[in-house]
């Protein structure tokens, strides 16, 4: 099979590795048919990334099931899964409590698409090896296009746990969105789905702009005069200049989560964060735990995350088009 291989900024190339095959009853094989660049990838791409390559890139996917072990009984062969992002077994302690991003039982910072906790692979390939199928696989309910959830394995669902938690406990709130990529969008459309009182979406370009317009938010070009008062904002732009910025327009007890990877160090305004009592979260997603009730929102169809795909493009074309400066493109599989 051929795994997509990230070898130098911009560059990527198909390389031969052997098909995966079952190691275990508990595991599962399946094949990509619509995949898509994650927000970090881009950065990867850009060469701000902290692993030296070679390694397979990938890590959001749609796939179908291929073959299964004995021990499954989640999927059976031809179903459409979600794949998640990061390795993770179910059963240990830390997935029991939703902390699948931190699973026990396999090395720390286990995951597809970047050598870190060992070498899984990549969900930019032919095939991909689940070892913990039951635990990870999630089947993609009936009607939901695999073009427009291709995101699911991380931005859509990380997106889904951004905001809807706190919505929830917040009725109404005022949403501040300060990114850079998809994520960003996907919060205010979930966002203005959920019941937000306002949503402000702050983002230099104006094709992005235009989307987060269409989901109902007002925007702004930067931080500049944006009036404080915010309930709760997201930062998804990998920048610490603009996470300060982000954290000071929050209201008394405001929440802050910063979903951008932040590869560069930086300094954050923490008196003013201390005198405001805000409360801020910087953390990898536990993907796994919020799959599900990301895909039941889209199912509703209340939400459009298809809006955010920019351009679908054949999977044959990675090499060529995955470095290219796109917002979201989704690589399909022929024939899927």
């Amino acid at each position: 099979m051929r795994e997509l291989t990230y070898v130098a900024k911009r560059t990527v190339e198909w390389r031969e590795a052997p098909d995966p095959r079952l190691r275990s009853g508990r595991e599962a094989i399946v094949a990509p048919v619509a995949a898509t660049p994650c927000d970090v990838d881009s950065a990867i791409l850009a060469g701000h990334g902290f692993v030296e390559p070679p390694f397979a890139l990938g890590h959001e996917c749609v796939a179908r099931v291929v073959e299964t072990g004995d021990a499954v009984t989640a999927v059976t062969p031809g179903d459409l899964v979600v794949v998640p992002w990061s390795i993770n077994c179910g059963i240990c302690d830390r997935c029991r409590a939703g902390l699948t991003a931190h699973c026990a039982a396999v090395p720390y910072m286990a995951m597809y698409g970047a050598p870190i906790g060992g070498s899984w692979g990549g969900l930019f390939s032919d095939l991909v090896r689940v070892p913990y199928a039951d635990a990870m696989l999630v089947p993609l309910p009936p009607g939901l296009d695999p073009v427009a959830m291709a995101s699911a394995s991380d931005n859509w669902s990380l997106a889904w746990r951004l905001v809807a938690p706190h919505l929830k406990a917040r009725p109404g709130a005022r949403v501040l969105v300060v990114a850079r990529g998809s994520i960003g969008l996907y919060v205010c459309d979930i966002a203005r789905a959920l019941g937000a009182g306002e949503v402000l979406y702050v983002d230099p370009a104006a094709e992005h702009r235009e989307i987060a317009q269409g989901y109902g938010a007002a925007t702004a070009v930067s931080m500049e005069g944006v009036p404080p008062g915010f309930d709760i904002a997201v930062e998804a732009t990998g920048r610490v200049d603009q996470l300060a910025l982000t954290v000071k327009a929050l209201a008394p007890e405001g929440i802050c989560e910063s979903a951008g990877n932040h590869f560069r160090p930086g300094e954050l305004p923490l008196l003013d964060m201390y005198l405001t009592g805000v409360t801020l979260r910087v953390a990898r997603d536990n993907v796994r735990a919020h799959i599900p009730d990301a895909l039941a929102l889209a199912a509703t169809g209340e939400v459009a995350p298809e809006k955010v795909v920019s351009h679908v493009i054949d999977w044959e074309d990675l090499p060529t088009a995955l470095p290219e400066k796109y917002l979201k493109p989704v690589f399909v599989r022929a024939g899927s």
